[in-house]
């Protein structure tokens, strides 16, 4: 129960970050390539990713520039800036 409780501050974290991040756009990406969105993201997060199951969820979720978003970054901190 703890890890789901940390699970859901991280990603209400990076939900909070969107919104300071301001008006940035990427090129989009499709829900249909969050399989590739999900696996791009894990690459970064390493060991801090969440379970895949809830990371498509979000990916589902999420715009298409979020998602793109995702796949332009290289570091930890860009993924938590992009959601």
């Amino acid at each position: 129960m703890k890890a789901k409780t940390s699970i859901r501050f991280v990603f209400a974290l990076l939900v909070s970050i969107s919104f300071l991040q301001g008006c940035s756009s990427y090129d989009p990406v499709a829900v249909s390539e969050c399989g590739k969105v999900v696996k791009h993201a894990q690459k970064i997060l390493g060991s801090m990713a969440p379970k895949r199951s809830d990371m498509m969820a979000d990916c589902k979720q999420a715009s298409d520039s979020d998602r793109g978003c995702i796949m332009a970054a290289s570091k930890k901190g860009q993924v938590a800036q992009c959601m």
